[in-house]
């Protein structure tokens, strides 16, 4: 199944080649950081990392930010809110909130990668308002009810 996804840069990113699978196995595409100057996370600090680009989904779609895998084993940088979601009508830059939960601060600059974007299908859910729910096995059992 093929989709396709357009991307519009944005003034601020003159030269950061578009977002990319690193594989033709890869689920995600790779995100970097569009900089004027390098930025310093410190441990425990948050930032909003913009990646110099707009895009447009296709209908029923969402963009899933998340962690890269190897900064997150070599510097402890994570994504809060991750996965986080972009919706298929936001028509405004795509940006990674990222944090420090190593010990050492850690330089992000102008085309670091920092985030990967998995497109997903998302349903179309109705709702219905219910005086019961339908009965399971399971029923209520929450947190290490399955062992």
């Amino acid at each position: 199944m093929s989709m396709k996804v357009l991307f519009q840069r944005c003034a601020e990113n003159p030269d950061l080649p578009l977002p990319q699978r690193m594989t033709e196995g890869s689920a995600g595409f790779d995100l970097r950081a569009c900089l004027a100057a390098p930025v310093t996370l410190e441990p425990q600090q948050r930032l909003l990392i913009p990646t110099g680009f707009r895009m447009a989904l296709p209908p029923r779609c969402e963009g899933q930010i998340r962690p890269r895998s190897g900064l997150a084993l070599r510097h402890g940088l994570t994504l809060l809110n991750t996965p986080g979601t972009v919706d298929e009508d936001y028509r405004g830059e795509v940006k990674v909130l990222m944090i420090n939960f190593g010990k050492e601060p850690h330089t992000i600059r102008h085309g670091d990668r920092i985030a990967q974007m998995v497109v997903a299908s998302v349903a179309q859910v109705l709702t219905e308002e219910v005086d019961e729910l339908p009965a399971t096995s399971r029923g209520e059992g929450g947190f290490g009810h399955t062992g």
